[in-house]
């Protein structure tokens, strides 16, 4: 097709043809013959370093709407945390509890909210952003690295602020998708493409301004947005190692059972 498209910018008249033996044929005059080799020739001369040309994404599923059980389940235990004031007290994230053994926290905490603002700032952006990491990493690995870079986000506060720190909200898992984003622009950066490093620049300062308009504001919890962050790109980093392998039905299914009992198991000691 590229070369019809080359001749018939020429004006030398040719046909599209299929030979079953030869497949697909281009056929022209033989009085144009010498003449359409030329164009074809100095056609793919012009060409052969094309920017355009780049690999594409793989072929499935770009966003995955099961992220929605993530939505739900924050919604839920939102209105469970409603109906039982102490709820929120036993799950949220408490530098001093965490000292004495209470380690659930750092899960707990993720799905906690002060209030139906704070709830529907992070399910709005998690939802796209979590959907997205799902597309890209496969519906059970996503979920789960995501779920992880939130607990990174926490055990980043805890470090930094130690006993005296409280908190609570999914923001570090919103960040935590975001930095598995980003980190897909590198794996165009290690390709051999003209375009690659371009990709790059621009995959990595879309990242940092969506950083700064979601995760900076005076009444938010920068230092776990960044550790969320953090754990994202990390994690990312880890996973793009081998991309196809994230995909792989037992694979998933692997990582969503371990998403299930990291969150039930949590629930299951604030509760005890």
């Amino acid at each position: 097709m590229d070369w019809s498209l080359v001749l018939a910018s020429q004006g030398i008249e040719h046909f599209i043809d299929r030979d079953e033996a030869g497949g697909w044929t281009l056929t022209v005059a033989e009085a144009d013959h010498e003449k359409a080799q030329a164009q074809i020739r100095q056609y793919r001369l012009e060409n052969r370093y094309w920017r355009w040309r780049q690999p594409v994404f793989q072929p499935g599923i770009i966003f995955d709407w099961r992220c929605s059980i993530w939505v739900l389940l924050n919604i839920f235990i939102y209105w469970r945390s409603e109906a039982r004031a102490d709820l929120r007290m036993a799950g949220m994230m408490d530098g001093a509890a965490l000292l004495q053994g209470e380690w659930w926290r750092l899960f707990t905490a993720t799905w906690l909210h002060a209030d139906l603002a704070h709830l529907a700032e992070n399910m709005v952006f998690g939802f796209l952003l979590v959907g997205l990491v799902m597309g890209r990493y496969g519906p059970g690995v996503g979920l789960l690295a995501a779920y992880l870079a939130g607990v990174g986000g926490n055990l980043a506060t805890w470090s930094v602020y130690g006993e005296n720190h409280r908190g609570l909200g999914a923001s570090g898992v919103v960040m935590g998708a975001l930095g598995l984003l980003v980190v897909q622009s590198v794996s165009f950066f290690q390709r051999r493409n003209a375009n690659a490093f371009r990709i790059f620049v621009s995959g990595l300062f879309v990242g940092i301004l969506l950083f700064v308009f979601l995760g900076v504001s005076p009444e938010s919890d920068v230092v776990a947005h960044l550790g969320g962050l953090i754990s994202g790109l990390l994690l990312g980093s880890l996973l793009s190692v081998a991309p196809r392998f994230t995909h792989r039905s037992w694979i998933s299914l692997a990582a969503g059972v371990l998403f299930a009992v990291l969150v039930i198991l949590p629930w299951v000691c604030t509760l005890a």
